[in-house]
């Protein structure tokens, strides 16, 4: 057989082979900027290797679901799957652009990196600097859901691409955020935007994946924000900012304004409260734990601070057949009255109205009230209405109290002479005092008792006016917001407790109270018998009669105006309604007579009556025994 030799021909085609190759390799050799990115790959692996329960167990990425153009890069392609696994497909086919939606009372924006909502502005309300009020804006809001993957990878839906997609009809706009794996497996926030509503319905829900995330291990859903300072005195407002919630098919709760750092069990619905505005989290299906987190922003007040609070929900979420399935919904809006009661969701339980007796009187008295006044009337004026009605309606209470001072005023000489008669013998004393109330048909508790009736009434309003949507940025007289305090003098430097500014309407309202306190402390003090000890309890109450007005000057300083309105406008009444009732109503020679004969009526005494009369006869024997012994 003649053996083939190697001739010139063939030389010249393995050089020109060859030359082609080594052209080819040439030509598609990596960039420096592709060469960064394969560093940074390598290291991505690295890190998600050292994440898995296995340290030796290798990743392996598939791309059979990644329908990717033919100009695709497939270094960016093995960059992108290094990366974000099987939800490289989003990555390749988004951006950090943002979606636009509005309706009638919020201005919107999602942003494609998280699917999340990146700025809700609430388009009828300004600050007190007259700037929209934003919610969120600028990366103050966080949510996130972090779960692991059948490839052993952690992911953060915050670090990932969504896919925008909107529709609109007649009713509403749904935009839909899909985090892709390709076109029929993804994650999606579907949000249905309604017009003229602060609720926006919400869900995550997801189509096959269940062979992408791992079910086993923990799903955790994180809520973050930081309240952005919407009014003028920021430690006021930081009093009414912290968290409410509602749990266990209809309870409700509070954090309070201290940090807060707790678990709560079956949560219906979590509130961030920035004392005016809320943002709230609400779920159809309960969500099993919550564990809750708030804490204070504000190190100085006397410091142009931006934010109050920074709060925190970390909730975990169930896979339902291997799917994310939770409908919910996001309230962004106004704590109005009006506006939560609407969606009946017990939201109005963001207004802090009181608890028990105190809840129940501002919601069905003051709250209807109040808003049938500020129907037709300035706000100042229908507080001032509201205050005449409500000394009108409780002046029969200040007239009993004031018919007891009286009594006992009345009585006190011969409280006086009982006092001096049996001085020696404490017993006896008690026992003759008791007798010469029951025959004179005196309570000495009599003139507690109203007094108490009123403290509801009180404390309600006090609840009341801090909380009232509608005196937010309502002027009256020098006042320019009802809602914040007053001033009609900036000083040059702060006062501890009192501030840097001088408010009226808490001066005026401390006056009042001077001149109320001085007038029931007299009378008080006119209707008490002389006795050992009582010198004492003189002074006190003449302290108090300073002290009282001093605490209301300092610390209404800072609250809202209209609540020391409300205090100045009723202790005048009060004032009027008393010298009324002394000079006009009262009659003391009458009330004497009256005494006087109903001692010479026979007394039936009541069981309890009898009861104690023997208790101290049979006491008052018994230290009679023990002088003998």
């Amino acid at each position: 057989m003649e053996e083939k030799k190697l001739d010139i021909n063939s030389i010249i085609g393995f050089v020109l082979i060859f030359g082609i190759l080594m052209y080819m390799l040439w030509q598609n050799q990596p960039t420096p900027e592709e060469l960064e990115a394969q560093e940074e790959a390598k290291q991505e692996q690295v890190k998600a290797t050292q994440q898995t329960e296995e340290p030796d167990q290798q990743v392996h990425i598939t791309s059979t679901e990644l329908p990717l153009g033919e100009t695709t890069d497939s270094l960016q392609l093995v960059n992108m799957q290094n990366k974000w696994g099987a939800f490289a497909y989003s990555a390749m086919n988004s951006s950090d652009a943002e979606t636009s939606i509005e309706n009638e009372l919020l201005a919107l924006k999602f942003s494609n990196k998280g699917g999340y909502l990146s700025e809700v502005k609430l388009k009828e309300f300004v600050d007190y600097n007259d700037k929209s009020i934003y919610l969120i804006k600028e990366n103050n809001a966080n949510f996130n859901i972090n779960f692991g993957t059948t490839d052993s990878r952690i992911l953060n839906t915050k670090d990932l691409y969504f896919e925008p997609t909107i529709s609109k009809n007649e009713d509403h706009t749904i935009v839909s955020m899909k985090l892709k794996v390709s076109e029929t497996k993804f994650l999606e926030y579907r949000y249905n935007i309604e017009p003229n509503s602060y609720m926006i319905g919400f869900t995550v829900r997801s189509q096959g994946l269940n062979d992408v995330v791992n079910g086993s291990q923990d799903i955790v859903l994180d809520w973050d924000l930081k309240g952005y300072r919407h009014a003028k005195s920021i430690s006021y407002e930081n009093r009414y900012t912290d968290i409410h919630y509602e749990y266990e098919g209809g309870k409700d709760d509070y954090t309070g304004a201290s940090d807060t750092d707790e678990n709560i069990q079956d949560v219906s619905w979590i509130g961030y409260k920035q004392h005016f505005f809320s943002s709230v989290l609400l779920t159809n299906r309960p969500f099993k734990t919550v564990r809750i987190k708030a804490e204070n922003l504000v190190q100085d007040e006397d410091v142009d601070t931006l934010y109050t609070k920074n709060f925190a929900a970390r909730i975990p979420l169930e896979l339902e057949g291997g799917e994310f399935n939770q409908n919910m919904d996001l309230f962004y809006g106004p704590n109005d009255y009006k506006v939560v009661t609407t969606f009946n969701r017990n939201l109005d339980e963001l207004i802090p109205f009181g608890w028990g007796i105190f809840g129940w009187i501002n919601r069905y008295v003051f709250m209807p009230l109040f808003g049938f006044l500020g129907s037709f009337l300035p706000y100042g004026i229908a507080i001032i209405v509201m205050t005449i009605l409500v000394r009108i309606v409780m002046s029969p209470v200040t007239y009993k109290s004031y018919v007891s001072q009286a009594k006992m005023k009345v009585i006190k000489p011969e409280i006086t002479e009982i006092s001096e008669k049996y001085k020696d013998n404490a017993m006896k004393k008690q026992q003759e005092t008791m007798a010469l109330y029951n025959k004179a048909g005196v309570s000495p508790m009599a003139g507690c008792l109203p007094a108490l009736m009123q403290l509801p009434v009180f404390y309600a309003l006090f609840q009341f006016f801090p909380s009232a949507f509608d005196l937010r940025q309502k002027s009256f007289l020098w006042a320019e917001d009802l809602s914040s305090y007053d001033t009609i003098a900036e000083l040059p430097f702060r006062i501890p407790l009192y501030g840097d500014h001088v408010s009226l309407f808490p001066i005026l309202a401390s006056l009042a109270i001077f001149f109320y306190m001085r007038m029931t402390t007299g009378q008080q003090m006119a209707s008490q018998p002389t006795q050992e000890g009582m010198p004492d309890m003189g002074k006190m109450m003449k302290y108090m009669i300073y002290f009282s007005p001093l605490m209301m000057l300092v610390f209404f300083n800072n609250y809202a105006s209209g609540l020391s309105l409300y205090y100045f406008i009723s202790n005048l009444i009060t004032i009027g309604i008393m010298l009324v009732i002394k000079n006009y109503i009262i009659d003391e020679d009458k009330i004497h007579a009256k005494i006087q004969e109903n001692k010479k009526k026979p007394k039936k005494e009541n069981r309890f009556q009898r009861k104690m009369k023997e208790m101290m006869e049979q006491a008052e024997k018994q230290k009679q025994v023990q002088k003998r012994k």
